[in-house]
């Protein structure tokens, strides 16, 4: 169902703005007042990486009146991978430096403001004040719970995404939804603190152009809400698994109503498979207990981080390479190893699936480096 536009409109649009927006203008539906609204519209992106390289051409080029662009980071080679935004020259500039120069490229109207600042709990609600709505395209969590809790208290909504490896999740947020409408919020889908242990894209990686489609789905819902076109993904998580070119929609409803995000699953399947049994997890102790009995100790971590050290006795072979061919395990009992425990959730699951009793060292080798610094304290 569509929401009322989030924009007034400005009262014309310019020659030159009405020639080069002409293919909104014939959208039926949308029109020129849609095209007026967007130019009316002050959005907030929160990050200039991955996600909010995408979110800021394509709102630039569909005529964005106002975008903030917040990001307190230098452009690195390795950004260039997935960063559209920037260029090899950018390398050591900061990243919003690219996000004005870009935008004034593709709509001279559009007015960018840069701000090259750390968005933190302490100035997250002030930084996004004026916004109408705001756009999440940071890479850790702490800063997406800072913006989740500003856009709470706003009462603004929150176009929300996040990518990692081939898969990526999409929704809206928004604590002051229009009349009959259930608020919902970051805490509906992870609660506090959930997301903390997730490994960074530097750990495993993150395919390029899985983010430009996962941006290009952020701007979109951002362009529904400011005009009030087509049905925004309030209450709806969009999944996207990128190696089996599927998409997915989870109903997402407010905790407190009784069915928590971690119960929902695609509409795809339910009722046509049960839960899957919780996969054991195990303690450094017990872990090296069952490495005694006679189970394998996998550490699916990528070379350049086993390199600073593995446990005893331990098999190597990178997550992808378990997840492409869980039958290379080659063993009937094996307790999963990573650096926090995420991506050793995900190869046990696998070798599960392919008749592996697969248990997962709970902490990862975070957990087991603690442990043994304890004994030797």
């Amino acid at each position: 169902m569509a929401f009322p536009p989030l924009v007034e409109p400005v009262a014309e649009l310019t020659d030159a703005e009405r020639t080069r927006t002409a293919r909104h203008r014939v959208l039926s539906g949308f029109g020129e007042i849609a095209q007026r609204r967007l130019a009316a519209a002050h959005v907030a992106v929160v990050g200039a990486g991955g996600l909010g390289s995408p979110v800021v051409l394509a709102l630039a080029a569909a005529g964005v009146g106002t975008i903030t662009v917040i990001d307190d980071d230098l452009v690195e080679a390795s950004n260039l991978q997935r960063q559209v935004m920037h260029r090899v020259n950018d390398v050591g500039a900061p990243k919003v430096d690219s996000a004005v120069r870009i935008a004034a490229d593709l709509s001279p109207t559009t007015v960018v403001r840069p701000v090259r600042a750390l968005l933190t709990p302490d100035n997250a609600a002030e930084l996004l004040s004026d916004a109408h709505i705001v756009v999440d395209g940071t890479d850790t969590f702490e800063t997406r719970e800072a913006v989740a809790v500003a856009c709470e208290q706003l009462g603004v909504p929150l176009v929300w995404g996040v990518v990692q490896e081939f898969h990526a999740q999409v929704t809206v947020f928004w604590s002051a939804p229009p009349a009959g409408e259930r608020p919902v919020r970051l805490a509906d889908l992870y609660p506090a603190d959930a997301g903390r242990e997730a490994p960074s894209c530097a750990q495993v990686g993150v395919l390029g152009s899985l983010c430009l489609q996962v941006g290009s789905l952020l701007a979109t819902e951002t362009v529904k809400l400011i005009t009030g076109v087509g049905d925004p993904l309030l209450g709806r998580v969009l999944v996207v698994d990128a190696l089996r070119g599927r998409t997915d929609e989870v109903p997402l409803r407010p905790a407190s109503g009784g069915t928590s995000a971690a119960t929902a699953v695609p509409s795809s399947t339910r009722g046509h498979a049960a839960p899957r049994p919780a996969i054991p997890q195990l303690s450094p102790a017990e872990a090296l207990a069952a490495q005694r009995a006679g189970s394998v100790l996998l550490d699916v971590r990528e070379p350049f981080e086993t390199e600073r050290g593995v446990i005893p006795g331990s098999v190597l072979l990178p997550l992808g390479d378990v997840l492409a061919e869980p039958s290379r395990v080659g063993a009937p009992a094996v307790v999963v190893v990573c650096q926090v425990g995420m991506r050793a959730q995900r190869a046990a699951a696998a070798l599960r699936d392919a008749g592996v009793e697969a248990s997962v060292l709970a902490g990862g080798i975070d957990a087991y480096s603690r442990d043994i610094s304890a004994v030797h304290a």
